[in-house]
Parts: structure tokens; C-alpha cells; sequence
């Protein structure tokens, strides 16, 4: 017998770990979640043509899009894809006036503008002209901190006093400002056997930031948007991605005691919180009024907010994030499995609706 296992031990240990596709044995329950208690408000989504591959825009067809919101439960979204001129006006034209209430429309600002050597007057004249054109915020994208530079080719970071002036602008105006800086910490680590996301990074090999010689470490990244923050004191900051530090809920909770107008939605960062539910729980129980829905589930997708919905409000235990039929395949971002956080129910309507009203999303 000894010798048999030795065999088997052997072409075990040569099997691809493409090819390992384990099918889980556990027996647990699955509660399907059709629709929130409360309409729900989306708070990070991508509606329109930036993101898309071809330029063309990311719904095709938006009469189709309403029906399935309603199906869904979501009253509104907020579409991040405005940008500027006339880029924004086709988005808002698309949208926010075509179905007024049920999307929310916001800009960027174009940094190259960074380029004239004005010192960001640019800047602010581009945010003032996208509010004046119906912007309801300001979207501020992972490309400053990590490529954005400035004329001199210096790199620019969330806490550049540049940024800060359009970030206490747009405060001015009354308007939120969504912020995803850095990405997920397993990008800067290095890309070895220990690294997390290995198989994520293979295919997306300009998803990794871990050469110092070219961008800041993750750390130096949050450094920089706390002072953000702490520069914009009459701003709602909302930091994308559970505060831009899925990883670190403790981190974000402390950021948010410490400043009162910073926020975080949860897009894309289901397989994250989802390890860890009970300190997730703990998390929006302790700030009720500062986590918000959000997706990045584009083009919106049914079964991303079924899942989201299920991870919030259900107790179900060790199953794929992604959602996917077949339970052997490994997730997209990593190899494990998520449970549900059971949220305490009078803590959701504040968190699908009430928290976005508030900020007048």
C-alpha cells in the first residue's frame, strides 16, 4: 500500500494548478435574495462609454437597463463615466435628463490640464463648468497616485496641493467626491508564490504595482489620501472600494472616526469583506451612517447584486463571491470563499438608501 501512495502522491504533485478544480463537499444552504427591504441606491457604477473596450457605451440599450433596476430593487445609480465637456453632456443628455431620478451623473477632471502650468486654475474652471452642466459629483480614478504627472513629469499624488484646491472645490459646490486610490494591497505585493492574487495578476499583468521604481507602495498611497481628507474638512469624501482598504476594516473605521466626512462604498470588493463578515458587521454597525452600496458591477449585472444583497443580509456560509454555477472553478480575484454578514436589519435601509439621500445622490 505504501507504494501505491507513493504513485499517486507523485502525479498529484505535477498537476497544474490551472487544472486543480477541487469540488467543495461542504453541505450548506443557499437563500437567494431577489430585491433589498428598501429601494436601493447604487453609488459606484459605470454606465457610460470611458471604461468600454470600443467606445461604445457600456448599455446598450437603457430602456433594458430600467427594467432590469426595477427587477432588482435599485431606484437609482450613480453613473461614475461622466468625465468632462462633451463627454459629460452625452452622458447626462443619455441619463440623468432622459430619466430624471434614476441615475446621477458624475465628472472628472482632465488632468492633463495639469500640463498648462497655471498651478490648477484649469482644473477648477473644468469642474465649475461640469457642475454648472448638471454634475452631481466629482469621480477621481486610481490614475492619480499611480501615472498621472505633472508638466515638470513629477508624479502626482491624492495629497498634491493642486488636487486638493478641485477636492475643497467641489465641497464649495455642495458636491461628493468619489476617490479610488491605490488598488487592492495584494497589487504591490511582490509577484511571487506568496502573493494572493497570482493567477488574477498572470492575466492582468498592468494590474500589478509592486516595482517601486515606478510607483509608490501602497501605504505611502493611503498616507496620501488621509491628508486628502483631512486638507478637505467641508467635502463628503466617499472612498471607493470599502474606503479604498477592503483589507484593513479597522484601518478605514479609524479613518472614519477621525474624519466625520469620509465614507465608503462597497464596490467590487465583495471577496474581500466577504472573508472576514463579522468584522464587517462590526464595522457598519459601528458607522451606520458612512458605508453605502455600490457595485462596479458594469454593465449593471443581476447576479452581482444578488450576491451583494445575499452577503448582507444572510448568514449563508462559504460560497463563490463570483457567484458562478459551478462551484469547482476558482473565483476571478482569488482561491476562496466568502460568508454572508448577517446584518443587523434596521442597520440596511441607511446603508442600501438612506446614507446616499443624505449626500443627495
Amino acid at each position: 500500500m505504501p507504494g501505491r501512495t507513493t504513485r499517486h502522491a507523485g502525479r498529484v504533485s505535477d498537476l497544474p494548478l490551472r487544472d486543480f478544480r477541487p469540488h467543495d463537499r461542504l453541505v450548506r444552504g443557499r437563500t437567494v435574495v431577489a430585491r433589498p427591504p428598501v429601494p436601493a441606491i447604487d453609488v459606484h457604477n459605470h454606465l457610460g462609454t470611458w471604461l468600454s473596450p470600443d467606445g461604445s457605451w457600456l448599455v446598450p440599450s437603457v430602456r433594458d437597463l430600467l427594467g432590469t433596476l426595477d427587477d432588482l430593487g435599485v431606484e437609482r445609480v450613480v453613473n461614475l463615466d461622466g468625465r468632462w465637456g462633451e463627454e459629460l453632456e452625452a452622458n447626462l443628455r443619455r441619463y440623468d435628463r432622459a430619466h430624471p431620478g434614476r441615475f446621477a451623473t458624475f465628472c472628472h477632471v482632465d488632468w492633463g490640464l495639469l500640463h498648462t502650468g497655471d498651478d490648477g486654475r484649469a482644473l477648477l474652471a473644468s469642474l465649475d463648468a461640469s457642475v454648472a452642466a448638471g454634475a452631481r459629483g466629482l469621480k477621481i480614478w486610481k490614475d492619480l497616485g499611480l501615472g498621472v504627472r505633472d508638466e515638470a513629469g513629477a508624479l502626482v499624488r491624492p495629497d498634491d496641493e493642486r488636487v486638493v484646491r478641485v477636492v475643497q472645490r467641489a465641497g464649495e459646490h455642495g458636491l461628493p467626491v468619489l476617490i479610488h486610490t491605490a488598488d487592492p494591497v495584494a497589487f504591490f505585493d511582490p509577484l511571487d508564490g506568496t502573493n494572493e492574487r497570482l493567477e488574477e495578476l498572470a492575466g492582468q499583468p498592468d494590474w500589478w504595482f509592486g516595482d517601486r521604481t515606478r510607483h509608490p507602495s501602497f501605504e505611502d498611497l493611503m498616507g496620501a489620501l488621509e491628508r486628502l481628507v483631512a486638507a478637505c474638512p467641508g467635502t463628503t469624501v466617499i472612498g471607493a472600494h470599502v474606503g479604498c482598504h477592503a483589507e484593513d476594516l479597522s484601518a478605514v473605521g479609524t479613518m472614519m472616526d477621525r474624519y466625520p466626512t469620509f465614507h465608503a462604498d462597497l464596490g467590487g470588493r465583495l471577496a474581500e469583506i466577504g472573508r472576514q463578515p463579522r468584522a464587517f458587521a462590526r464595522f457598519v454597525a459601528a458607522h451606520p451612517d458612512r458605508v453605502l452600496l455600490g457595485t462596479d458591477a458594469y454593465p449593471p449585472d443581476p447576479q452581482a447584486y444578488r450576491n451583494l444583497y445575499r452577503f448582507l443580509e444572510t448568514d449563508d456560509e462559504h460560497w463563490p463571491y463570483d457567484g458562478a454555477d459551478d462551484e469547482a472553478e476558482p473565483g476571478s480575484q482569488g482561491r476562496w470563499r466568502v460568508s454572508g454578514a448577517a446584518l443587523d436589519p434596521a442597520l440596511l435601509p441607511a446603508l442600501y438608501r438612506d446614507n446616499a439621500l443624505r449626500l443627495g445622490l
